[in-house]
Parts: structure tokens; sequence; C-alpha cells
């Protein structure tokens, strides 16, 4: 067995298991071993259920109790509850299952056991819901240990992943560690092995932040190498495009219904600059939410059709680029432009895509929309100058090489809505120059901001439905896709049924998540953009690809386990149309901490500073449940968290290729492969 065997070379994974962990993504041994836990429980101390006093709800109890009479499983039309009542008068607690009537077996009378879970106070009682069982003795021992709490799905226990790993760690040559020893020992940095086993089941907490630390090194050690071996390999190409009349741009801009901030005349001067100069243009657009980078993107495909050459915009889903083609048919219909604009998807149907390969061929000066079927073999473009691809961090930089292959080397713009500070956005793109566009149109309404604990819910789900009433639509984000062990946060699917139970009949909930396919993915966020759909209950995957003027609410669910940066690309959801937007981040947390860190987003509506305040409350043991910038497609590395490990990594991926700059060295050949395994992984873990 080695990393590129398929999980079913783990022992106990047969062909049912399998393809329920494909379903996750996990197809090989390697793959499982890169499903690094989402978080850690450190199990509290044995209570005696008669000591039990003063519950707090946001806190996890280990119960000891003795079972003195038999379960009860009712049936209901949905499901069987399973039901045990612990404790003596005054002490009671009910215990409730749902869809686990095997339990009856473990809960004997007589028995002494543990059962670990919240409670909370339900019908004038205290019940613990879905509470693992444990035995005495078994408890003890995993009591000082900090355990794992993975990503699951249905037919995927967090118990079963346990297992597989441990089952797969247990091979000892299955992992060879590609960093040199006197790097390891510069750095301080642990052997491979080690962090990858402290990692899923760590001794303590510093050993688990040793392993951390390894592995997000290894991460944008491989990134950053990756991306400047292939710059170095590569001589900078000549501009063969030439731009005349950039005059042409002020020309539309005057006939613009509003006026363009001051930020985004600065970044069209400096794409201009780019544009006629001798060399082709590697530039990213940091732009905040919300700050107009789609009409600067129009402007220049413009004029590059205004000078006879073709165009691409890349989108990363299908209801993005659909939205975009509208924009831009209205658009030149508006300036009254002689400029063709074309659509490819991979939806369409074959006779839409004939015509749309078509169109690439003969329209000499179109605008062209898409998603990554821009890049696929059949699409060939006959006058390319200009690539833009909307959210960068879905496409990586062998996407945007692929346009190239196609023809003459095109100008390459990179738009991102991900506020990294400068210094790190230097390393991070470290082959592209930089605009920055940091002004919102004055046109915009600030979005009103709560932070609000629990008890809120049942006022804000009157506030969506007035909003609903009055035309507008609402978005709800829940942490997880569904109930699973351990879960402390909300999750879409049951969320889904609370929330419709909640609202009035005529109001329609749609739900989404990262599992669903993309085909099914794109027909939710469509009936949302259509207005179908007036509530849409989803996971974070609507950071990024859809654009609804008309939605006016956005409430998060457990905000507190999210990183502030993503908090503020959620918000950035709404706030995009004439009416006033909101924004409800429900805090289900006690830590005075998390309500001062989203006290900062209640502030401010500015990214780059939420960014850099986030920083500076940040300590070692944050990276607990909280994900900042998880999409640039890193396993566990954080941008904003992790930024010292990411420029110990770019000094040292400067020293190795000054030392060797075609890493042909035994050491540096191994390390080549690793690189290229870790690329592949990138894009897997991207879907592309």
């Amino acid at each position: 067995m080695d990393i590129a065997s398929p999980i079913t070379a783990v022992k106990g994974i047969g062909e049912k298991t399998q393809k329920a962990f494909a379903k996750m993504g996990v197809y090989t041994v390697g793959d499982i071993l890169l499903h690094f836990p989402r978080d850690y429980v450190k199990f509290p101390e044995i209570t005696d259920i008669d000591e039990l006093n003063n519950v707090n709800e946001s806190s996890t109890y280990a119960i000891h109790a003795v079972i003195k009479k038999a379960p009860v499983v009712k049936n209901t039309a949905r499901m069987q509850i399973t039901l045990q009542d612990i404790g003596s008068p005054g002490h009671m607690i009910q215990l409730v299952w749902y869809r686990m009537p095997y339990l009856k077996a473990q809960l004997v009378q007589g028995r002494h056991l543990i059962f670990y879970g919240h409670i909370k106070p339900k019908g004038g009682r205290y019940v613990m819901e879905q509470p693992v069982v444990y035995e005495v003795q078994k408890y003890e021992a995993i009591r000082d240990t900090l355990q794992p709490v993975y990503s699951v799905t249905s037919g995927v226990t967090n118990n079963l992943i346990v297992k597989t790993i441990k089952e797969t760690l247990s091979h000892d040559t299955l992992l060879s560690d590609y960093l040199p020893k006197d790097i390891r020992h510069r750095y301080g940095f642990c052997e491979y092995n080690y962090a990858m086993k402290q990692i899923h089941f760590p001794d303590d907490f510093d050993a688990l932040v040793e392993a951390r630390r390894r592995l997000v090194f290894d991460e944008f050690f491989l990134f950053i190498m990756g991306m400047r071996y292939q710059n170095k390999k590569q001589q900078k190409d000549k501009n063969e495009f030439e731009f005349t009349d950039d005059a042409f741009i002020d020309r539309l801009i005057e006939k613009l219904p509003y006026e363009l901030t001051g930020a985004q005349k600065k970044t069209i001067d400096e794409i201009k600059q780019d544009i006629k100069s001798p060399y082709v243009m590697q530039r990213l657009i940091q732009g905040d939410v919300g700050s107009g980078k789609t009409i600067v993107a129009f402007l220049l495909m413009a004029w590059a059709s205004k000078c006879g050459y073709q165009s691409a915009i890349m989108a990363p889903t299908e209801v993005l680029a659909n939205q975009h083609y509208e924009t831009f048919c209205s658009l030149v219909g508006q300036f009254g432009l002689d400029s063709p604009v074309v659509l490819l998807t991979g939806s369409m149907t074959a006779k839409q895509k004939r015509e749309a390969y078509a169109c690439l061929e003969n329209e000499k000066n179109a605008l062209i929309i898409g998603t990554h079927a821009l890049i696929q073999e059949k699409a060939d473009f006959s006058n390319l100058s200009l690539v833009i691809t909307d959210e960068q961090h879905r496409f990586g930089v062998k996407q945007r090489e692929s346009f190239s292959d196609k023809g003459r080397k095109p100008h390459i713009l990179v738009m991102s809505a991900t506020p990294i500070p400068r210094t790190l956005a230097i390393i991070i793109y470290g082959d592209m120059d930089i605009s920055v566009i940091n002004e919102v149109p004055a046109k915009r309404l600030p979005i009103k901001n709560c932070v609000v604990g629990t008890a809120f819910r049942p006022k804000a789900y009157s506030f969506i439905a007035e909003q609903v009433r009055a035309g507008h639509q609402a978005y709800v984000i829940c942490p997880l896709v569904e109930e699973t062990e351990n879960s402390e946060g909300e999750n879409v699917t049951d969320y889904a049924n609370v929330l419709k139970a909640a609202l009035p009949k005529d109001i329609t909930v749609d739900v989404l998540n990262g599992r669903m396919k993309s085909k099914a993915k794109d027909e939710v966020m469509q009936r949302f953009a259509n207005n179908e759909s007036q509530v849409l209950v989803s996971t974070t995957v609507v950071e990024v690809g859809v654009n609804v003027p008309n939605a006016t609410v956005m409430m998060i669910e457990n905000a507190d386990r999210f990183g502030l940066a993503q908090l503020h690309q959620l918000r950035g959801r709404v706030g995009r149309g004439d009416a006033q937007s909101y924004c409800i981040f429900i805090n289900s947390s006690n830590s005075k901490k998390s309500k001062k860190r989203l006290e900062i987003l209640n502030k401010s509506n500015d990214g780059f500073f939420i960014a850099s305040e986030d920083l500076k409350l940040r300590g070692p043991g944050d990276f607990f449940g909280i994900r900042q910038s998880g999409d640039l497609a890193f396993a566990l590395a954080d941008v904003y968290q992790d930024s010292d490990v990411l420029k110990e990594a770019s000094e040292m991926v400067d020293e190795v290729l000054e030392a060797d700059p075609a890493l042909c060295t035994p050491e540096n050949r191994i390390l080549k492969k690793k690189m290229d395994e870790f690329a592949k992984e990138q894009l897997k873990r991207m879907n592309l």
C-alpha cells in the first residue's frame, strides 16, 4: 500500500464505504491522510448527574448515570426516536436519540455509563439530544486527550474516519519527508511522518501546534515554489497587441449614469500603461466586495473590441457567467457598440456550443464570457488579446496558462475580492503587479449590521419575512451541511426545515451546499437569482458565484465559527442593489473574545481594515474551527493567521531556486515531484 493506492487498500474499507468516501472527495490512501480534522474535542471531567448545577447551554458535559429502567423507542411518521430518562427527581435529564434504535441494546438496566453532549432546557425539563455513549473506563482513557473531529457525510462517521486513518498511519513506510534535514533543523520543523500523526491524533496541544506549523509550511512552500518555478522557466512575453485610442475608455466613462471612484479610475490607468508596454500584462485587481470590479472589466474588454481584438472573462460558476453575459449585452446596447457578446458554459447544448465555437473563430472582436469551459480543448480563439479571471482563487496559474496555449500570449488580468494585506499579496501573487480598488461606489447604501445571540432568532425570522413581503430576498448561512457526531454548529439540512416551519408557507426556502453536483448547485442559485425562491439556506459556497441585487438580508448562524474576512465576503452578497441591506451575525458563543471579534464587523464594512484588525486579535490556538482564507484551496494554511510561516516559506523558496533554478539535484528532484503532486491536489480541492 502507498499513498496512491485506492482507499479500499485500507483494511475494513469495502465497496459501499468506498462510495461514501467518494462523496467527500476521498478516493486514495493519500486523500484520507489529507482529510484533516476540522476541530478537536478535549473531553470534560465526569460529572455525576446528582451533582449537576447551573447548566451552561454552550458547554459540553460528560454525565455519569446508572440506567434504572429500559428506554422507550417511539415510531413517528418520519423516524424512530429513542428516549431514556436518567437521574432522580430534581436532577432528571431526558436523553434523546434520532434514528438510532440500536442503542436500546446498550441501555441495559443497572449499567453505569457516560453520556457526552450539550444539555438544554426544553419543554420545562433538561434534555440532551444525540449524546455519545461511553463505558466509564473507555471515557476515562480519552478524557485528557485531544480527539479529532472530522467533516463527515452520510455513510461516513467520525469513528470510521478515525479507524481508517489509524490503520493507514500504522504503515510506517507510507510517508517520506521531502524537506532536507538542514532546512528542518534551521526552521525548527518536525519530521513529516510525526507531523501527520500528531495533526490527526495529537499527544497534547503543543504537539498539535508543532505539527500544524510544519504542514502549513509545506502547503505555502510547495504553492510558492510551484508558482515561482514556472515563472523562472518563462521569459517575459512580448506584447503582440497594439491598443490605440485609449481615450475611448474615457468617452465610455462619461456616458455612465454614475461617477467611477478614484480607485477605479486609477486602476484603469495602471492597466492602460501595462497594455501599451512592450510586455504582456500580468496584473491582480484586489477590490473589496461591491467595489465595482465588473464595470472595470467591461470597459477594458470594450476597448479590446474597439481595437479589433477578442477578450474573455472567466467566471467561477455558470450562474455568474450568465449574469455577466446579460450585463455585458445590456451595456453594449446602452453604449451603442458594434461588439459581439459570446457565452460559453459547460451546460450548454451541443448545438449552442457549436455556435459559440464558431463565434470564437469568426468574431474577431468578440467579448467572450464563460466558465472553465473556455479552456477546454474545443474552444479555439482567433484573436484573443485579454483574459480576465473573476475570483482568482478558483483558478490557478495552470488555468491562466491554458489560454496562452490557444494562440498568442494574451494580457492577463485577475480580479479578487479577498482583502489580503499587500505584503502577503505580493508573496501569494508574486508573478503579478497589484492594483487595489478600496472605495465603494457612492450610490451604494452602507450595510446595517448587528451582532446578536441565539435568542434573537425569532425576531430575525420575522424580519426576514417582512423583507420578503417588501419584495426582497434573504440568505441564511450555516457552517455545516448536515448534523454529525460532535457537531456544535447549525447545519443547512435541519435548519432549512426549521425555517420552513417558522416562515409563512408562501415563502419558498431553498437549500445549497458544496457537496451538491455543479448542475444542482447552479439550478438552485439560478432559482434564487430569478426570485423563484426567496430564502436561500446555504453553507459558505455562496461566498462567490452569484449576484442577486434583490437580496437585502444576510443572516449568518454560528458567526463565531468563521474568520472575519470570510464573514465579510459573505456579507458582500447583499448590499448590491438600491435598497437598504442588513447583515445579522448570530453569535452562539459566550466568549468575550468572540464578541470582541464580531464587533469589528459590526462597526466596519471595510474588508482591508477588518482583515488587519482580526490579525491583531489572533494568537496561537485560534485555528480551531476558524477559516479565514480557505478560498485559496489550502487544506490547513491560512494566509492571515499563518502570515509568519508564509514569509518563511517565501524566503526558503528564493534560497532553493537561487542555488538550483532547474531543481535538478537529487534532493530537489524529489521536491519537484512533491510540488507537482501538491498542484494536482489543489486542483482537485477546487473541483477543476
